[in-house]
This record gives structure tokens, sequence and C-alpha cells, in this order.
């Protein structure tokens, strides 16, 4: 029996069984246009948003829709920012307390002592966390459920071998040419050669999210929010630069429509200050110690209801835990 007699082997069976539908079933070609209209979304979303490593917990996720035969429930992973894009608007310049306070950072950084870094070391991270995922139960509703991002990774300073990622005890070797990196999975040397001018840095990075989430690029992000997001990845890496860390916290206060909200609490629990950036209804937060002004974690808080939940939801967020320079991998005192 060829997958049309089966398909409809069972429509004739559910009749059997079923009530009469109250609305009359629609025709072979119109759901077969549905199938092909529903198909093709998918795959031009996942065209825009190309896939990024997980070499950094909190990467916002791309869109990953697998079909799967089971009898408990069907999962599905989405892009937390795949809704239609903002409306069109002049969008403020960063406000005066998040520039103080990105700036209060900058001077903390600059005045850190930087480690001496030999060809052949690791940058170290150690990071709790979650993302979400949206799981459709028997009865057809959503359910939206925590799926844990701890972990630790070690990446070559100079890209000569691939990164070692440890998740619940297991070792795994990230996929990917081993090389310099680029803004998405960058390596020490590549952070070490960026531009410490902070309007040079944003443009390096802005150019970047122009041509990928720009006019004409089918992505909802934009890239003032690319931005943003592009630099709180790259102060999540472990170890970065001072001059570097100081260049990208001077940057982001160039970015129109950054803010800041007085209270937010990290995936360790831990309260602060945040930086934050709201796009397409949700706010990307990067939280601060207060006192110290030392980079806490990240999240994502939704600011409105939708498909994910309601307004006030975290979706996504990342505790720093430690991180550093080592000898090898699988190293963890330094």
């Amino acid at each position: 029996m060829n997958p049309q007699q089966q398909e409809q082997f069972e429509r004739e069976q559910a009749g059997r069984t079923l009530p009469s539908s109250p609305a009359p079933e629609p025709a072979a070609g119109r759901v077969a246009a549905r199938r092909v209209h529903f198909l093709s979304e998918t795959d031009r979303q996942i065209r825009a948003r190309s896939y990024r490593p997980m070499l950094r917990p909190g990467r916002r996720w791309s869109l990953a829709l697998g079909t799967a035969v089971a009898a408990a429930a069907s999962v599905a992973v989405l892009s937390l920012g795949s809704g239609s894009p903002a409306a069109p608007g002049k969008v403020p310049p960063a406000s005066a307390a998040s520039v103080q306070l990105l700036e209060r950072a900058a001077l903390v950084a600059a005045a850190t002592s930087q480690t001496k870094v030999r060809a052949g070391q690791y940058t170290y991270i150690k990071t709790v966390g979650h993302t979400s995922v949206l799981s459709e139960t028997k009865t057809g509703e959503m359910a939206l459920l925590r799926q844990d991002e701890s972990m630790e990774q070690w990446t070559p300073v100079d890209g000569s071998a691939q990164t070692l990622q440890r998740k619940n005890g297991s070792d795994t070797l990230l996929p990917g040419t081993p090389g310099q990196g680029n803004l998405n999975s960058p390596t020490y040397n590549l952070l070490d050669g960026l531009p410490t001018d902070p309007e040079a840095l944003l443009k390096h990075i802005s150019d970047d999210a122009e041509e990928n989430h720009g006019a004409g690029s089918d992505s909802t992000t934009g890239p003032h929010q690319e931005a943003f997001v592009t630099i709180g990845d790259l102060l999540r890496t472990g170890g970065t630069p001072p001059d570097t860390t100081a260049a990208l916290y001077r940057a982001a206060a160039l970015i129109p429509g950054v803010d800041v909200v007085p209270d937010a609490v990290d995936a360790a629990g831990r309260h602060g200050v945040a930086v934050v950036r709201t796009h397409d209804g949700e706010r990307i937060e990067w939280i601060f110690d207060e006192s110290t002004v030392r980079l806490l974690g990240e999240r994502t808080v939704l600011v409105q209801d939708n498909t994910w939940g309601k307004a006030g939801t975290v979706v996504t967020s990342v505790a720093l835990i430690d991180s550093g320079i080592v000898d090898e991998a699988g190293q963890t005192n330094y």
C-alpha cells in the first residue's frame, strides 16, 4: 500500500468511527497547496536565520523543525524572534542611565590586568542556564518547557583545534573547521584583533549585522538588535581581552534603543541591574552586579503576550559562573 492509499484508508476508517465534520473537508488540491506553503515558509525562515554553532549559551535559537511520530508529544524548537518585524519608527538613542552604566563597566574592564596568552592555550567558560521549548501535547495544547543549557567549554585561543564542550558530564567536540573564527564563533585571537575604538568596533559589527539582518534579508531582528545581540555574545565568550571588553561596552552605548532595568535576576539567582534592548516583543537583558559592575549573565524576557507565554516570562537565561585561560582542554583551574 503506497502512502496515498494508506492515507485514504485511514480517512475512511476515521469516517466510520467519528462524527461528521461540521465543515466540509477542503479539496485535495487545497491541502497540497497548504503543505507546499508551509514547507516553503519553513525553508525560507531557516535560510534567513543561518545556523550558529552553540559555542555560547543564550545564543538566539535558529528555527529548527523536526517531524516525528511519537505517542507522547510533538516538540518544535522555534526562534524566539520569529514574529513580524517591529513597526518602523525612529528609535531614541541609548538612555543616559544605560550609557553611564556601560561606561562604568568599560572602566572596570580597562583597569583589569591582561593575561599573557600563549599559542595552544584555551579560553575556558562555565555557565548555567536554560532555553525554552514549545511542546505540543496529544490534546493539541502548547506547553512551554525548559531545556537545560548548563555547560563548560574550552576553545583554542588560536583556533588550532576544535572546541570541547561538556554538558551533563559528557564531552563533545563541536563541529566546525578550526581557524580564527568569526563574530558568531570567535577565538581569543580574533577578539584581540578587533578595533578598540568604540565607533570603529560598532561599525565592524554593524556591517556584518546589516549584511545578514538588514533590508531585503528577510530577517525580523534588524541590524540594531543584531548588533546588540552580537556584542552580548562576545562579552560572554570567556577570557575576552580587557581592552576589547571595554570597547564592546562603549560600542553598545552607541546603539539606539538601549536602556536600563533596575532589577533583574540571572540563571544562578543573582540580582543585578540590567542593560537592555527591546525588539519584537522581547527584551534582552545583560545583568551586572550593581556594586562591582561585573557581568553576571543574560536573559530574554517577553514584554508582551505571545505563543511563548505571558509578558514577564523568561524564555532564555544564562549565568556566567567561571572563565579564564587554561593550558589544556578539560582543565578548570588557572
